[in-house]
């Protein structure tokens, strides 16, 4: 402690003002990005929807039938948007569309739905999508379709088919739908684009190795698309998410961290924009225990820091390693 103390005697007074300035700045903005989170987790609305069309305007959905795009499209329809529901099964689009026109029956909605699967990376498919919206005033697409891996794996183990699927769904199959609708949103200079992220490309993570790097390119493709739609008031966002109890999760409960779809997408349409104490730009975190954990993972441990990647790979490993045992117990009872 003394040579430190007389280290610091030694520093010129300037110097010393200059670090301390430097000190309080990085404190003072580490301060006002924590009440950045705090206000927008409980106290500020995001952009209101009604920027983006009047009652009538449609929204296009991927990935509709289940989990969050089901979701997704109820709580859009209560909000008055039309629905250009998108996903592989005909059934059960045909029932979602049945229950929700039955529903809100009173808002007049109306309901297309289009079969299609994005694993096949059919230009046919996007054919007789651009057929289906081009006459359509769209203001809202929600880029949600997307797979992961059956359980963690390491990536000299992932099966082919499953590798495959997981880049030619989540990326292939979310750009060509953006190009088949945003130019109509550019064209009425008006609109949003959300979607789906998550912490698994948020953050390097071992043992979904591609499915982690399937949401990273998401991430750079949003970033990038955002700055050159702004100039036609479009908004583009990445909506970052941790689990939630969804088919793709495989979680059945919900807890302090892992809310219900419900819960999670009317956070996500209620704070579109609020992702000012966020690293990455056009990004946000609507549910707010995954924002208050992805504050700290940035600002402690760090995004890409070791002790981060290696907390994943643990996590991971644990998961398979459960998920193993379970498939085995399964084997044995046939």
């Amino acid at each position: 402690m003394e040579s430190i103390t007389s280290f610091l005697e030694k520093v010129p007074q300037p110097v010393q003002w200059a670090l301390a300035g430097i000190g309080a700045l990085y404190l003072g903005s580490k301060f006002f990005s924590y009440l950045q989170l705090v206000f927008s987790s409980f106290l500020l609305p995001g952009t209101n929807l009604r920027k983006y069309g009047k009652p009538g305007t449609w929204a296009v959905v991927t990935g509709a039938s289940d989990g969050l795009g089901k979701e997704y499209a109820t709580q859009l329809a209560a909000k008055g948007f039309n629905l250009v529901l998108v996903s592989r099964t005909q059934s059960k689009l045909d029932t979602l569309a049945k229950d929700l026109e039955q529903k809100f029956t009173g808002k007049g909605l109306q309901v297309k739905t289009l079969a299609m699967d994005f694993a096949q990376d059919n230009d046919s498919d996007y054919d007789r999508l651009r057929e289906l919206v081009q006459d359509l005033d769209v203001g809202i697409l929600i880029n949600n379709v997307g797979q992961s891996h059956s359980i963690p794996v390491p990536f000299l183990e992932t099966p082919k088919e499953e590798l495959q699927n997981i880049v030619t769904i989540n990326c292939l199959g979310t750009l060509k739908t953006t190009q088949v609708v945003a130019p109509i949103l550019q064209k009425r200079k008006r609109g949003l684009i959300l979607t789906m992220g998550s912490f698994g490309g948020w953050t390097p993570t071992p043992y979904l190795a591609t499915y982690s790097g399937s949401k990273a390119f998401l991430q750079q493709w949003s970033n990038a698309l955002a700055s050159e739609l702004s100039d036609y008031n479009v908004d583009v966002y990445l909506v970052l998410s941790h689990l939630v109890t969804t088919a793709m999760s495989k979680v059945r409960r919900t807890s302090l961290l892992i809310p219900n779809p419900r819960g999670f997408v009317k956070s996500a349409l209620g704070k579109v924009g609020l992702g000012g104490y966020q690293t990455a730009p056009n990004t946000y975190t609507p549910w707010w225990s995954h924002a208050f954990m992805l504050w700290v993972i940035e600002n402690v441990a760090g995004v890409n820091s070791p002790l981060t990647i290696w907390y994943n790979k643990k996590m991971h490993i644990d998961i398979r390693r459960r998920a193993l045992r379970k498939q085995a117990r399964e084997a044995k009872k046939q």
